[in-house]
């Protein structure tokens, strides 16, 4: 088994646009995947434990992310990557650096494939490391697209973040005083807090046409009583939200990539892309780095052993 850390992926150059075509692959071919719902333990107000396992083609991956608002970063996440045809474990990974991507490279793959046509303004709340892989893709696969891109003022991180993209000569950005001023000013609304105890605008701000991706599902619960469609990654993993019985028209990615409905139909409709993440995208993610790791790379490499005998007490 290898032992496969941040700083040797982090290390590999893979680049935003691989991070894209394999999240664009997944979604494809998703159907032919094994995918429970995600267990989601919450012992403290803010702070979760999520259990994702799935076995895509002739591997399986077990990915377990935390969320501690007090630590440093506060989103970790390991991976357990096993050849399905033997139960080998072949790796114990650090998947924060695959969750940060792949999430990102989701939201922006809803972006390229929901937004209206002729988007030009993005909308951005929740600037963390999510946020930035989502600007990061978008920035390497529509590099010659014009986007303005509002950033909502918060203790300086929007400074931060517009300078992280500032050789981007096509991206231009603007900071806004108010969640209601970056809604009524952009066509797509991108959030990546994780954690909002309220909605973030009144129902009036959404105007026709937005796409709003909330990547972790907060914030937005009065738009699933109006907005015309919701989208996302999973059946089992948002059918259980509050109010998913009064959404006016749903279907997962899956089915729209592959033409079984129809996504967006005009630029009038306000929709929403519920892409709550999935393990499948992160054991993918795992499989294509394993197979990029080469011979003679030097990485630790662990011998479990277990009993040998069918009776062992």
């Amino acid at each position: 088994m290898k032992i496969i850390d941040f700083d040797v992926i982090s290390q590999m150059n893979i680049s935003p646009v691989d991070c894209y075509r394999w999240v664009s692959e997944m979604i494809e071919k998703k159907g032919d995947a094994l995918l429970p719902p995600k267990i989601s333990l919450k012992p403290f107000d803010g702070v979760f434990c999520n259990v994702m396992p799935s076995i895509v083609g002739q591997a399986g991956g077990i990915k377990v992310v935390t969320r501690y608002p007090e630590r440093v970063p506060a989103l970790e996440s390991f991976l357990s990557l096993f050849d399905v045809a033997s139960g080998e474990v072949l790796a114990l990974m650090d998947a924060t650096w695959i969750t940060a991507m792949r999430t990102g490279a989701v939201a922006a793959h809803a972006i390229i494939h929901l937004a209206k046509s002729n988007f030009s303004t993005i909308g951005m709340v929740g600037l963390g490391n999510t946020t930035r892989a989502t600007m990061l893709v978008l920035a390497e696969v529509l590099k010659d697209k014009k986007l303005t891109v509002n950033l909502l003022k918060y203790k300086g991180q929007e400074q931060d973040f517009a300078q992280r993209f500032d050789q981007y000569e096509n991206i231009s950005f603007q900071m806004v005083d108010t969640p209601e001023e970056l809604v009524t000013g952009s066509d797509v609304v991108v959030s990546g807090v994780t954690y909002a105890p309220k909605d973030f605008c009144s129902d009036e701000c959404y105007k026709k046409g937005v796409l709003v991706v909330p990547i972790h599902t907060l914030g937005f619960t009065n738009c699933d009583l109006f907005f015309d469609k919701v989208f996302a990654d999973d059946y089992g993993h948002v059918c259980n939200f509050r109010y998913f019985d009064k959404f006016k028209r749903f279907a997962e990615m899956t089915d729209v990539v592959t033409g079984k409905v129809p996504g967006r139909e005009s630029d009038e409709e306000r929709i929403l892309a519920y892409n709550i993440g999935i393990s499948v995208h992160d054991v993918y993610f795992a499989q294509q780095i394993y197979s990029r790791i080469s011979e003679d790379l030097q990485l630790p490499d662990v011998q479990l052993h277990t009993p040998k005998q069918k009776f062992w007490i």
